[in-house]
């Protein structure tokens, strides 16, 4: 006997690119204090800064705007060792992402630092929460860090919120309208992982179901969520 089950669509994970220009960046009161770190490098007020802010938050995009001016390579900081601290450092800029607590070889980030000042190398250091809240077994290496200048990127107001959601939504290529953009601001958590979240569920569901993405698609993903 026939199955009278339907087969399920499957949504194919076609890549997607963020665009991370100095143009694409939304501006917003939560991030003017970081942007304005970015757009006045080299007159920083140490050459080693921290940029702390939560998932989603534009410190990465930020990373890659200063790493396209200064000429800085990239390494994510748990991938750090003693060995490759000269030549990750060999363009006198480097980005350092993602610094988390227990996640990273602390006499890498020792050798780093010092290298970093007697080269007159400039360094960026991105985190989730400030080395303060790190459990560190070196202890100059806690002071260093510690003494490091910081900029925090704060949550979201609701226009950078609203434009997140459209950012998002385009890097992705995904029409939407008013009144998607209006139920998503008022209905998901206001946090950058929220709206991630929210437009990466709208992308899947819309292709898996073949329906355009919107409000009415939204809430029903939403509605128990």
């Amino acid at each position: 006997m026939a199955s009278s089950v339907q087969p399920r669509q499957l949504a194919l994970a076609l890549p997607h690119e963020e665009k991370l220009t100095r143009d694409d960046f939304l501006e917003g009161p939560a991030n003017e204090a970081a942007l304005a770190l970015i757009d006045g490098w080299p007159d920083w007020p140490n050459r080693i800064m921290l940029l702390v802010g939560p998932g989603g938050s534009g410190k990465s995009h930020l990373a890659a705007i200063w790493a396209e001016s200064a000429g800085a390579r990239s390494t994510a900081a748990h991938a750090l060792t003693a060995d490759t601290v000269p030549t990750a450092l060999a363009t006198g800029a480097l980005v350092v992402e993602d610094l988390r607590p227990a996640d990273f070889d602390e006499r890498a980030m020792f050798h780093l630092l010092n290298l970093a000042r007697q080269d007159d190398a400039y360094v960026l250091i991105t985190a989730r929460i400030p080395p303060s809240a790190f459990e560190i077994e070196l202890r100059d290496l806690r002071s260093r860090l510690r003494a490091v200048p910081t900029v925090t990127l704060l949550p979201p107001d609701d226009q950078l919120f609203r434009g997140l959601i459209v950012k998002f939504c385009a890097d992705r290529q995904m029409s939407v309208d008013e009144p998607l953009v209006s139920y998503l601001s008022n209905r998901i958590e206001r946090s950058y992982v929220a709206v991630r979240q929210a437009v990466e569920l709208l992308d899947t569901e819309a292709l898996r179901l073949g329906r355009p993405v919107t409000r009415a698609l939204a809430a029903e993903l939403l509605r128990d969520a």
